[in-house]
């Protein structure tokens, strides 16, 4: 199966903004939604509306609600690449995003890079960045070392206040 240039989404925040969650590259089935963590079995939804005591929406537009009113931004670390499928390994040829486009407009107080590809890209372009940055372990079901409490650390470090 030949590769085919395939593009992601553009960055959802706002200036309120002070978390952005950056993944690799959307799934297959993200992209069919066109939106991000699209494939159901991805536990980025889930461990985030729990840890806010929410449901995960079941809509586009939901999620972009809950993203904004939990000052959440998501975005990811490449826009467009090679891909077969949603493979990680397969991604070549990749164009990294600009973060000039969010930080500059948003009140980002830390970073959370949603598996080792996104930190690695991550460090590539961005690792003097003077914004806290942490790589986490992948939400994706193809994941089997995921670790919810790692999140919830992450998140009490950006949204509890003592």
């Amino acid at each position: 199966m030949d590769k085919e240039r395939k593009f992601g989404f553009e960055p959802v925040f706002d200036e309120e903004s002070r978390l952005l969650v950056m993944g690799s590259f959307p799934s297959v089935k993200s992209r069919e939604i066109d939106f991000y963590y699209g494939n159901k079995q991805n536990r980025f939804w889930k461990t985030i509306c729990v840890y806010f005591g929410e449901n995960v929406p079941e809509s586009v537009e939901g999620k972009k609600d809950f993203l904004k009113r939990r000052k959440i931004a998501l975005w990811d670390m490449v826009m467009s690449c090679e891909i077969q499928g949603s493979q990680d390994a397969t991604i070549q040829k990749e164009e990294l995003a600009d973060l000039d486009k969010v930080l500059p407009n948003a009140n980002i107080a830390c970073i959370l890079l949603n598996g080792k590809l996104a930190y690695a890209l991550f460090l590539r372009r961005y690792k003097d960045l003077d914004i806290p940055y942490q790589c986490m372990p992948s939400t994706s079901p193809a994941n089997p070392r995921f670790d919810k409490k790692i999140w919830e650390d992450a998140l009490d470090a950006v949204f509890k206040t003592s």
